[in-house]
């Protein structure tokens, strides 16, 4: 895939016409209740329906069952869906097909070896992840708390994974650049960082943060 820039946790029109208007790929829509920027599926609706087709529309989900994520995919209009919480390898088998699915990982002191047998369990019942997001290990928050994942830790076991990954945890516009050379990721993902407070964006910062990332993967080898 070209490289993918997504901003996350956008709770009201204003923040994903910034966020769109500076040329992210991907919105990210938070559906977990206890998260400071959750957002009511009806309101994500309203949002999506706005949104250019090219966007990718992602929704977030913690814990969530099947019915429940297949139900607020259809109602929003959501193509991918993102697994944030300790979801079992089956819950990407009984998704239905159209949705892309991407495994976020809470790299802790362990690194990406969990998530390996994480894959290879999905890989045995036939359907793998489109792509893997690493985020830091926020423990209860489960992302969004602007702490750093281990990039070096990241860089050196993320090719034995053999997909396409997207890097989050605690990024700003001022290192973003430096979290993409130290990695060589497939694409970024912010929340935090862009934001002056939980749930509301700063467009000057998501403009920053795009630019940002944009350049530094130009770069990449």
């Amino acid at each position: 895939m070209s490289f993918l820039i997504k901003i996350c946790g956008i709770t009201n029109f204003d923040d994903a016409r910034a966020a769109v208007d500076s040329g992210s790929d991907a919105l990210g829509f938070n559906f977990f209740n206890k998260s400071r920027r959750s957002i009511e599926p009806d309101i994500a609706r309203q949002l999506v329906a706005q949104l250019p087709s090219n966007i990718l529309k992602v929704g977030v989900f913690v814990n969530h069952d099947v019915a429940q994520i297949v139900e607020i995919a259809d109602r929003v209009g959501l193509n991918a869906v993102q697994l944030h919480g300790d979801e079992p390898p089956s819950t990407i088998v009984e998704l239905p097909p159209h949705l892309r699915i991407v495994r976020a990982h809470r790299c802790g002191p362990e690194g990406l070896i969990p998530l390996a047998i994480y894959l290879e369990q999905c890989h045995a019942l036939g359907r793998m992840p489109d792509a893997l997001l690493i985020d830091a290990d926020a423990g209860a928050e489960f992302g969004g708390s602007g702490k750093l994942a281990d990039w070096a830790v990241i860089r050196q076991q993320k090719d034995a994974l053999g997909l396409p990954l997207i890097l989050a945890g605690g990024l700003t516009p001022a290192n973003v650049a430096a979290a993409i050379e130290a990695v060589a990721p497939d694409g970024v993902d912010v929340a935090s960082g862009v934001e002056r407070s939980a749930g509301h964006k700063d467009k000057v910062l998501i403009a920053s943060f795009i630019s940002a990332a944009r350049d530094a993967s130009s770069q990449m080898t």
